[in-house]
């Protein structure tokens, strides 16, 4: 691997090069970091710091429960425990720790220097730790949510919970999504074009896809969260019935939207461990993963069977017997790609010469736990058994068993395997081994008493119980046995600190690992690789130790910066061919500024102070903007030279550059919530009680019309101006046009119905799809201005259609949305007029 550049620098003279461009200064500029590595470790870092606040909060619900009618805390104060312990486990802890040790290890693995979209992964932290700082706040003044971390109707809502607790929850949830969902589109985007030149799908590290199956949950599964959580502020906020049975609504639909996300969340926090043992346990066992493929097979159809399995905890609710069947039967069958992973696991063990480490302590110590929970769980899926456990502690140790067995001894293995690599210096493990078996005992024994007192009756939620019920005995050794694990990680963290301090610097790959991760300098540099790889074997069986000195010799592409500019090689998604080169924008404070401003605006919505919020929104959008000057260009480049006599065009001259597959992801995504709103008004229709409404306004036909004919009139012109190019000035206007005028009819049609919306479920469903259609216009219209001001600008050539690609992704699918919206009405009100008959 040599570049055809003549006489080449020394690895020193290519490390300062590299350095200047691709490094972070010190001081206030560090607030505007958007390097992979610095944001990979702040996730974490700030997951940490989570972990730490959650399970001081579990100790706090186990010192109430070790006694009956304890006094240590009243009804009110364990329900916000209660409440934040979940809610901070759950989205503050598990799946933003994961986040970041994807954006972390991701770009090294897949032999790239960052990922796609650095400013997104900056913005999707800082929302994150704002979100996270609301709840906490909250907690800390007395108003933290207190209706349980699923937040069920009617209890969350005003009847019930009337004063801001449960709006903390919603919009902070809410605002920490934003996250998720930037970071799903990060991960995947990334993966699929961001990868070493010959790196084909099927060469990729099997933790790489078990990423992008995860990020892809995440894409689908998080939206109908996000939806539920808005129906019910809209109906705190405004009075809008989608959850109120004396007015058409039902609180069974926040069940469902629910679960939509959440059990398909216990698998998203599931995945990433076992791709984590997936890659360390072929290290230790000395030979290569086996079943690479079935393994892929397995984790994709366990994704696929995940959304199918919501009503798993809706067993008592009154579902038909037909649907119990089918529901128990999918419950069952995830049990099956599990078992195809474990067991590709223990052949790789039998294959090999294991080597007894820390990490493969805590992997055994996953073995056991994990099986335990997977076989209570096989028994939670059959009905007749959930009917006498269902809402006992039985669940919440079942619960325990797979999300600590199955997330928090992998993570802690994945831990002491890639802290040397973070911090450049092995462990000195003499704290390891006993930490280790004070977290298991502790574990179980805090989680398996749980499962009697489960079993003995003892339901979950409550604060106190009766000295005659037999359960205390149970309790205090379950509370004795949290604080044993507590110490354990206290002990582990001490562990860690000593690592950072104390632990032995090391050559590279002290693990003799075949991953690309190995093949650079640790700590990593900023920019990963000196130049970029070239892979012709899968990519868990290669040779750091020959590769990494020959990358930092610059035999690899892109060998030196060019033009002070930060560049990435992009591939061909399957094949893994060179594409294109990505030119990624520098480090600016514009990701932070940004998500002050989100927060600022979900802070006007939780204080009522709502004048506020369209300004916050505008002020958001106009940021959003200015990210877009970094990379543009005002005249057409030719081919850049990536080294071995190959030149590829820059994204912007790419047909399917990175920000076009963001874009579409993003829509799939909108498009999921979309649906799940369809779902919840049918939903009512057929289920919730005091349907059919009292009356329903019938819509006038011919705006309608003429909203449908604007709508497929700015479908066409944002097609058409692709192929118009730089002329496609007079398209884009009379895209704005046809957008404004669909906005100015569902602007009447929401006037029309808004009366009826606060009086029936029926017309609180119109309501909010024709808002959602008039939002996505109003972002059409302005995609479309932003259109025209690049064209103006001369940022847009036959060449450089990038701005023009994306806005016609947009504007197809908001027309397709306002399409749907005003058939709505139409089909509900038939629908009505079917049942009033």
């Amino acid at each position: 691997m040599r570049e055809n550049s003549g006489l080449q620098p020394s690895p020193i003279a290519r490390h300062k090069a590299f350095e200047k461009v691709w490094g972070t200064p010190p001081g206030w500029a560090r607030l505007a970091a958007v390097n992979h590595n610095i944001v990979g470790k702040r996730f974490m870092l700030t997951a940490l710091v989570f972990f730490t606040i959650g399970g001081l909060l579990a100790m706090l619900i186990r010192t109430q429960l070790a006694s009956s009618e304890s006094a240590f805390m009243d009804a009110e104060q364990y329900a916000q425990v209660f409440t934040m312990h979940g809610t901070v486990m759950m989205f503050l802890f598990a799946i933003p720790f994961f986040e970041g040790g994807a954006m972390y290890l991701l770009p090294k693995l897949l032999g790239t220097r960052d990922l796609a979209f650095p400013r997104m992964s900056a913005y999707g932290y800082w929302c994150y730790l704002f979100g996270g700082t609301i709840l906490i706040a909250a907690l800390i003044g007395g108003v933290a949510p207190d209706s349980g971390w699923f937040m069920y109707t009617p209890l969350s809502s005003n009847i019930f919970s009337p004063g801001i607790n449960s709006d903390v929850w919603l919009l902070g949830i809410t605002f920490v999504e934003i996250s998720a969902l930037s970071a799903a589109i990060e991960i995947i985007v990334s993966i699929l074009k961001l990868r070493a030149a010959g790196m084909s799908l099927d060469k990729m590290p099997i933790l790489a896809w078990y990423m992008l199956v995860v990020a892809t949950m995440m894409l689908v599964g998080f939206p109908p969260l996000i939806l539920g959580s808005v129906l019910l502020e809209v109906e705190r906020a405004f009075g809008l019935p989608f959850f109120d049975p004396t007015r058409g609504g039902d609180p069974l639909l926040w069940q469902h939207l629910f679960w939509l996300f959440g059990h398909p969340e216990v698998y998203i926090i599931f995945l990433p461990a076992a791709g984590a043992i997936s890659t360390i346990l072929p290290v230790f066992a000395g030979t290569p993963l086996a079943g690479y493929r079935i393994i892929i097979a397995a984790l994709v159809s366990m994704a696929f069977l995940s959304f199918g399995l919501w009503v798993h905890h809706m067993y008592t609710v009154g579902i038909p017997h037909v649907a119990l069947s089918f529901f128990s039967a999918a419950s069952a069958m995830v049990a099956v790609p599990t078992a195809i992973q474990i067991f590709a696991w223990l052949a790789t063990i039998s294959h090999g010469h294991p080597r007894f480490s820390v990490p493969m302590l805590h992997i055994f110590g996953f073995f056991f736990v994990f099986v335990i929970g997977g076989l209570t769980g096989v028994m939670l899926a059959m009905v007749s058994f959930d009917w006498q456990a269902h809402d006992t502690h039985f669940v919440v140790a079942h619960l325990h068993y797979v999300l600590v067995g199955g997330f928090v001894f992998p993570m802690l293995a994945a831990a002491y395997y890639w802290l040397p690599h973070i911090s450049g210096r092995q462990p000195v493990q003499h704290l390891s081994k006993a930490a280790f078996w004070m977290v298991f005992i502790g574990f179980n024994v805090t989680f398996f008493m749980m499962h009697l007192t489960g079993l003995r009756g003892m339901p979950r939620r409550v604060f106190e119980y009766p000295p005659e019920s037999g359960w205390e005995t149970l309790n205090f050794i379950s509370s004795m046995g949290s604080f044993v694990m507590t110490m354990g990680f206290a002990l582990i963290a001490l562990d860690f600190i000593l690592l950072f301090r104390f632990g032995r610097r090391y050559h590279r790959n002290p693990w003799k690992a075949g991953t690309l991760e190995w093949a650079m300098p640790t700590p990593p540099p900023s920019y990963n690789f000196a130049s970029l790889p070239s892979v012709e074997h899968r990519a868990d069986l290669l040779d750091p130790d020959r590769l990494g000195p020959a990358l930092a010799a610059g035999e690899g592409y892109l060998g030196m910066p060019r033009n002070g500019r930060m560049e990435l090689l992009a591939v061909d998604i399957a094949s893994g061919r060179p594409d294109h080169v990505v030119r990624l924008p520098r480090q600016t404070f514009l990701p932070f500024a940004t998500a002050v401003a989100t927060g600022s605006f979900f802070l006007a919505l939780l204080f009522k102070v709502y004048w506020m919020a369209p300004l916050a929104l505008a002020l958001v959008t106009a940021l959003f903007l200015l990210w877009t000057g970094d990379t543009a260009e005002k005249e057409d480049l030719e081919d850049l030279d990536i080294g071995h006599g190959l030149a590829l065009p820059p994204h912007m001259q790419a047909p399917y550059p990175p920000a076009w597959w963001a874009m579409l992801l993003a829509l799939i995504a909108d498009a999921t919530a979309f649906i799940s709103l369809l779902f919840g008004a049918l939903f009512l229709w057929i289920s919730a009680p005091n349907w059919p409404p009292a009356e329903i306004s019938a819509v006038d036909p011919l705006p309608v019309l003429v909203a449908a004919a604007v709508l497929m009139i700015s479908a066409w012109t944002g097609h058409r101006a692709v192929q118009a190019g730089p002329g496609a000035a007079s398209l884009l206007l009379l895209n704005m046009v046809c957008q404004l005028v669909a906005i100015a009819i569902f602007g009447w049609l929401l006037l029309l119905v808004w009366p009826q919306a606060q009086a029936h479920g029926a017309g609180a469903s119109i309501f909010v799809v024709i808002a959602f259609a008039s939002l996505h216009n109003s972002i059409g219209v302005v995609l479309a201005s932003f259109g025209l001001f690049r064209i103006s600008k001369g940022y847009v050539s036959r060449k450089r259609l990038l701005d023009l690609r994306i806005g016609q992704l947009w504007h197809g699918y908001s027309a397709a949305v306002g399409l749907a919206a005003l058939a709505f009405p139409i089909l509900l009100t038939a629908l009505v007029g079917e049942t009033t008959r």
